[in-house]
């Protein structure tokens, strides 16, 4: 059975201070919490990869501890096992030390790492670094993950993949690739977002047994989101409802060469369920958006004037999708920006808010900011390479600088309602989603949601979490040739 802890991710100083909660509660020492970890993991291989033989590489800290008592545990248990160490037994201190002394007595295979060593048919426990990484992997343990690597081994990797900065989910220079991740007490934030999900491969939360209460002591960074909780926010309809209960969403983008985006994002907000779904475009493209869609009201718009008559009759406002960076675009934004109505910006929206340093006036209601992260590196003036290196910070910075609500997409995309609030993770969607105008339909789904009167302050992640499974199902397995448009049905099915 699920737990609450199951979706509650931390830093690193956190789950730290989870361990000394749990050697605290329990009365035990941590050397013997090192033993529940390695027991956790050697139980899993035991599952999971019973005719294998073992092969443990070990580091020098508390992650190499646990290396050491799993390998233990298979020299005890008669499973053929071999430990190679990146650093001298002599130089373990603390508990790492104890749990090699211990190993050693057990009689467990021990060798020097070489980097021409040769990997026989084995399972491989990486128990190489640990959360206290900073920065980038020295030498002889890049050339010991490159062998891991190469070897097209199944590999286990103890808490966290050696090489990942796991409050940051960055990968400074190389990284263990794993096929199962066998994490400890707490969920650490950077396994799910960034470069996580490419090394951790399955993510398996192992709480050494803690006690339920000590996760209320601590308030999480951030927390996995749910599509099936956040789903009781879509209210059911009342059988006397009319369109007009269900709001209107008006999508102001399109420029020349791009009426698909403001196209896609007013369908994705009719499939979601807006009452009402007008887009305000260039002339050239009525007619596309009219034969591909008649249920959407189609309005040409080249002043202020003709676009202000359209966002009186509006109650949630799309900008950007296809808007372009012209004279015409900047006009739109400009005139838009003063209406009085819940609104999400996104692509050139955010960039044209970016480049000429438009301020929100978020007097009456937040923004919705929906940033990919070149998007997000141009609105905090940083290079692209700095939000990845730590997007949960970057989310937070946008959030606070623009005093709006922030999605910041990518692999696990995070969702900050607040400067100060948790951040929501999005631990669904897939690589068929990187294709132009798949950002589109998320901005019509946030649309449509909002027109339909879902609180706001759950709206974004709702949305992102529909979006994202939406692609899941519509790929079944498929997800090279996935198209935004493919969501269509899907999105349909979960939300029905």
């Amino acid at each position: 059975m699920a737990k609450k802890q199951d979706n509650y991710l931390y830093n690193c100083d956190q789950v730290r201070t989870l361990d000394r909660l749990v050697i605290d509660r329990d009365n035990i020492s941590s050397l013997q919490l090192m033993q529940r970890a390695g027991m956790a993991v050697f139980k899993h291989i035991l599952q999971h990869y019973r005719k294998h033989a073992i092969t443990v590489f070990c580091g020098s800290g508390n992650n190499g501890g646990d290396g050491y008592v799993i390998a233990t545990l298979a020299q005890e248990k008669g499973i053929s096992v071999q430990l190679i160490h990146l650093t001298q037994p002599r130089q373990l201190k603390g508990d790492a030390k104890r749990a090699y002394e211990i190993a050693n007595e057990a009689g467990v295979p021990m060798a020097d790492f070489s980097p021409e060593m040769v990997l026989e048919d084995c399972v491989i426990v990486d128990a190489l670094l640990g959360t206290g990484l900073k920065g980038s992997v020295r030498r002889a343990y890049c050339d010991a993950i490159e062998l891991i690597n190469n070897s097209n081994l199944a590999v286990v990797a103890v808490d966290l993949p050696s090489g990942l900065n796991a409050d940051t989910g960055d990968v400074e220079n190389i990284c263990v690739k794993a096929q199962t991740t066998i994490c400890f007490i707490g969920l650490k934030q950077g396994l799910f977002t960034n470069h996580g999900p490419d090394y951790c491969g399955k993510i398996v939360n192992q709480d050494l047994a803690a006690k339920s209460t000590i996760f209320d002591e601590i308030k999480p960074v951030a927390i996995k989101m749910q599509l099936t909780s956040l789903l009781r926010h879509l209210k059911p309809r009342q059988s006397s409802s009319h369109k007009n209960d269900y709001g209107h969403v008006l999508v102001v983008g399109g420029d020349y060469g791009y009426a698909g985006a403001s196209l896609l994002a007013a369908e994705a907000a009719l499939r979601t369920g807006a009452g009402l779904v007008s887009v305000a475009t260039r002339q050239e493209h009525i007619s596309v958006i009219v034969a591909r869609r008649p249920e959407i009201m189609a309005h040409a718009v080249d002043s202020s004037e003709s676009l202000q008559t359209l966002l009186k009759k509006a109650s949630v406002l799309i900008i950007g999708p296809g808007l372009g960076q012209s004279l015409w675009s900047r006009k739109m934004l400009n005139c838009a920006l003063k209406a009085d109505i819940p609104s999400i910006l996104d692509a050139d929206a955010l960039n044209l808010v970016a480049r000429d340093q438009i301020q929100l006036n978020t007097m009456n209601h937040p923004y919705i900011l929906t940033p990919h992260p070149k998007e997000a590196a141009r609105l905090l003036h940083v290079e692209t390479v700095q939000i990845q290196k730590d997007r949960f910070s970057a989310v937070k910075k946008i959030s606070k600088k623009y005093h709006a609500q922030v999605l910041l997409k990518g692999t696990g995309s995070l969702v900050c309602v607040s400067s100060n609030s948790t951040i929501g993770v999005c631990t669904a969607g897939n690589p068929g989603m990187a294709t132009g105008g798949m950002g589109d339909v998320l901005s019509g789904i946030i649309g449509g949601l909002l027109a339909q009167g879902v609180n706001q302050n759950h709206c974004l992640a709702l949305a992102t979490c529909l979006h994202a499974e939406a692609a899941d199902m519509a790929a079944k397995g498929r997800q090279r040739s996935l198209l935004p448009s493919d969501l269509f049905k899907t999105l349909r099915l979960l939300i029905g």
